[in-house]
């Protein structure tokens, strides 16, 4: 049961949901699961650019934004973990056993480890990404292990890539997010490899599969976020504050 939503705004063909908080009486008893830890700390102010700005380059929006994660402590990071995993616990995405692309959490990013347990505790065979090609920034989703044997050069744990699955078969896949605006823009670390991974959803207008559904802090929210012709929007983003939902298949 996907959790009680209130539109907070409209843009065209996008729709912005925010998830009912989890101790409003309205809220889903689903969307509870998992909600032991303590609660996630008050929302982040979305970062604001002053009126007549010239709208920042991508490097200084990620300069900003990697600052503004850095200055969250641990126990808002893992507090923020917690609430976002009990958000999507209350969605239809992890359900029926299906395949679920996941990220292996480093640095300052939201922490998975409470995703990674809620997506086995509903079945859903995890797959985490694992680096085939730096040269031509080319990535395939292992199936996670209870250890991740590898470190990539990026410094980010990694499965064996002995049993791999083809990215439009997975269900959802839950992403990094450096950055995000409100019409589903996603600003990553600037690899680029989730955008050639998913470039085949840029030219998909009825079926949408696999669901990329950004995982962030509040305060990685910008603005506006210049699309580029490479880049894929997003699904829906998942913060401490709610869910945010662009397109209709993901709600």
């Amino acid at each position: 049961m996907i959790p009680l939503v209130a539109p907070v705004e409209s843009n065209g063909p996008y729709r912005h949901l925010r998830v009912t908080p989890l101790n409003s009486p309205r809220a889903s008893p689903a969307a509870a699961e998992g909600a032991a830890a303590a609660s996630a700390p008050a929302a982040s102010p979305v970062v604001a650019i002053a009126p007549g700005a010239a709208p920042d380059t991508r490097r200084e929006q990620r300069r900003r934004l990697r600052a503004l994660r850095a200055g969250l402590t641990p126990g808002q990071r893992n507090a923020a973990a917690h609430a976002i995993a009990s958000h999507i616990a209350g969605t239809r995405w992890l359900r029926g056993a299906r395949p679920v692309g996941l990220y292996a959490s480093i640095g300052t990013e939201v922490p998975t480890a409470a995703l990674r347990a809620l997506a086995r505790k509903r079945n859903c065979p995890v797959y985490l990404p694992c680096i085939v090609d730096y040269r031509y920034r080319r990535m395939v989703f292992a199936l996670d292990a209870d250890a991740l044997p590898s470190i990539n050069r990026l410094g980010i744990p990694e499965p064996d890539a002995l049993r791999t699955i083809a990215a439009r078969a997975l269900s959802v896949v839950l992403l990094p997010v450096l950055g995000f605006d409100p019409h589903g823009t996603r600003l990553g670390t600037g690899g680029g490899y989730y955008d050639r991974m998913f470039a085949f959803r840029r030219h998909r207008h009825s079926w949408h599969r696999p669901l990329l559904v950004g995982i962030a802090f509040q305060c990685q929210q910008l603005p506006l976020i210049e699309r580029g012709s490479h880049d894929v929007p997003l699904d829906a983003v998942v913060t401490e504050a709610g869910i945010s939902i662009f397109t209709a298949t993901a709600a």
